[in-house]
């Protein structure tokens, strides 16, 4: 039986997760997954040695070698034969900022909480300003910094081709802790729990209403909500690490 891969440390997910040469790309499009987006930015942009970047991915310095190899021969395919790039999935986990990374660390995604103000920051799966009602497959998440009952700022952010097990951990990085969403497997409910993540399931209809309605105690939403189309589906009870291929190990926050 192979020995399990370990998830590699990512500090925070791109600004930018495709590229697409000038008029149309040719052939296939070339996939960079995340661990290798961090290996290049480390070594490449950061200046750092294969063994400082093992360090901070907390990988051997080997792998380090092999997953650059891997990520140069992609980019160089895109340059030369004019295809196009999409950073997407990979054996990862996200930095949770705690970590001392320093100045080259890229994780932005904190709560700041100051002396006698209330906070909360709530995630609803997001799809074209309304709730996407399938939570291992939303695409993307819209998130919102409440303070003292009121928001006080929103985002919305790509999943990154995360898979539904994968997804506590994704928003674990993002320090929420209140999610609205639709559909939800139980497999789902268990991590989301266990990331100390309060699910308000059941819900459809426009994200910035729900979340109005949350913060006025108007929601209506299910606390007995189940997909059970998607457990069957995806047997997500025992898939624990997503689509991102982290195999049968613990991956920190997933």
């Amino acid at each position: 039986m192979p020995r399990p891969q370990r998830c590699r440390r990512v500090c925070a997910f791109p600004d930018h997760r495709s590229f697409i040469p000038e008029g149309e790309g040719r052939g296939e499009e070339v996939t960079l997954t995340l661990d290798e987006f961090e290996v290049i930015r480390l070594v490449d942009l950061e200046g750092f040695t294969h063994s400082r970047c093992a360090e901070r991915m907390e990988i051997s310095r080997t792998t380090v070698t092999e997953v650059y190899e891997s990520a140069r021969r992609k980019i160089a395919r895109c340059i030369v034969e004019g295809r196009r790039l999409t950073i997407s999935g990979g054996n990862y986990r996200i930095c949770d900022g705690s970590a001392g990374c320093g100045a080259s660390c890229r994780h932005r995604h904190t709560v700041t909480t100051e002396k006698g103000t209330s906070t909360m920051r709530i995630a609803v799966t997001y799809e074209n300003e309304m709730i996407f009602q399938h939570f291992g497959h939303t695409a993307q998440f819209k998130i919102y910094d409440v303070k003292d009952g009121a928001v006080a700022a929103a985002i919305v952010v790509d999943t990154m081709g995360s898979g539904h097990g994968a997804l506590a951990g994704f928003l674990g990085a993002y320090k929420v802790d209140t999610l609205i969403c639709g559909g939800i497997g139980g497999g789902a409910q268990m991590a989301l729990g266990e990331a100390g993540i309060r699910i308000y399931g059941g819900v459809s209809g426009s994200a910035d209403e729900a979340v109005a309605a949350l913060l006025a105690g108007t929601l209506d939403y299910n606390p007995d909500v189940r997909c059970s189309h998607h457990d069957h589906e995806h047997g997500e009870e025992g898939h624990t690490c997503g689509d991102h291929g982290c195999g049968s190990h613990s991956c920190g926050n997933h």
